[in-house]
Formats: C-alpha cells, structure tokens, sequence
C-alpha cells in the first residue's frame, strides 16, 4: 500500500505540481495548432514544440509530452476533459476546465510524462 501511495504522489507530482495558475475572465488566444474545441498536447512546455496530440472527442493512447491545453467550449456536460498521464510507473487523472477558466484548463510536465487518456465530461 505504502508503495502504491508513493507511486501515486510521484505521477501527480509530474503534471499537478506545475499547473497553471487560474487566470482571468478573458480567454488565452489559440495555442499554434490548437483550435477551439480541441484537447491538445505539446512537445515543449507552455504550449511549446511539436503539437504531439490533438482530439476533439474522447482519445487513448500513449504519447510523451510536456503541456497540455484544453481549447474546449462551453457545452454543458462535454466541456472539461479528464486527462490521465502517466509516468515513472504510476498513473493520475487530472479534471482540467476549458480555456479561460474558471479553474485550471492547461499545464506542463515533467519530462518523460506520458498521456494516456482523454475523456471529455461535464463540470470539474
């Protein structure tokens, strides 16, 4: 169990940690290849590099990255998406809101976080 906990507290340390913080009512403009009511992920961080992963619908798969964005739109009960990563052995699920918030809607990893999963959802 302890080593369970361990493993977990280390996953959600790769993407929780370095969440952006919260920011105002206006929307953040577009990240390069992201447009509006798109998950996607990115190479480098801040939005940053190669655009490594984009979906407009609910995805699985495996691929490393270093910051991810949701582009959503309002659309009640499809709007947020769960975002389970990996790394180092453990894996996390994170909520993260649509571009501009309320809430945090992108953020960077570290490096070798792997995501597996995107499932869109309604409110965090």
């Amino acid at each position: 169990m302890r080593k369970r906990a361990a493993v977990g507290a280390v996953a959600a340390a790769a993407f929780a940690a370095v969440l952006a913080t919260a920011p105002g009512a206006s929307a953040e403009a577009d990240p390069p290849g992201c447009p509006k009511e798109y998950f996607c992920a990115y190479s480098g961080v801040d939005q940053t590099g190669q655009l490594v992963m984009r979906t407009k619908g609910n995805w699985s798969g495996d691929v490393v990255f270093r910051s991810a964005f949701n582009n959503g739109v309002r659309f009640p009960g499809a709007d947020h998406v769960d975002m389970t990563y990996a790394v180092e052995g453990g894996s996390e699920t994170v909520c993260l809101h649509y571009n501009p918030g309320p809430g945090t809607y992108k953020g960077n990893a570290a490096p070798g976080t792997r995501i597996v999963k995107v499932v869109w959802r309604g409110e965090c």
